[in-house]
């Protein structure tokens, strides 16, 4: 065998394509702060799965409206939802979604 004819690699896959890059690229943004993976942190530890943003000022060591906006940005991403009672609203974590993010790095595919 020629040294030409060797092949130095073996042949890759195609991995994502150009829209489920873009797709996880725009996910991995939300998840890209600190404050955003600490509450996505806190949400997964949390004893029955919730928590409210009053619980979580204080270990963020951040003001409420902070709070707020970093958990809308999680939500519109689909990383949380939210219920409301009484004057309190509760946040809790959708595994789909974040499984879905392990799930493209893993394997290459959005679901």
């Amino acid at each position: 065998m020629k040294s030409s004819e060797v092949t130095c690699c073996t042949p890759v896959s195609d991995g994502l394509d150009e829209r489920q890059a873009l797709e996880l690229a725009d996910l991995l943004k939300v998840l890209a702060d600190p404050a955003r993976l600490r509450i996505v942190s806190m949400l997964a530890a949390a004893e029955g799965g919730e928590v409210c943003v009053c619980d979580m000022t204080e270990p963020l060591g951040l003001s409420q409206p902070t709070v707020s906006h970093h958990i809308k940005v999680l939500r519109e991403a689909g990383f949380i939802v939210s219920e409301k009672r009484s004057k309190w609203v509760y946040h809790r974590l959708v595994p789909a979604q974040l499984e879905a993010v392990r799930g493209a790095l893993v394997i290459g595919q959005l679901v």
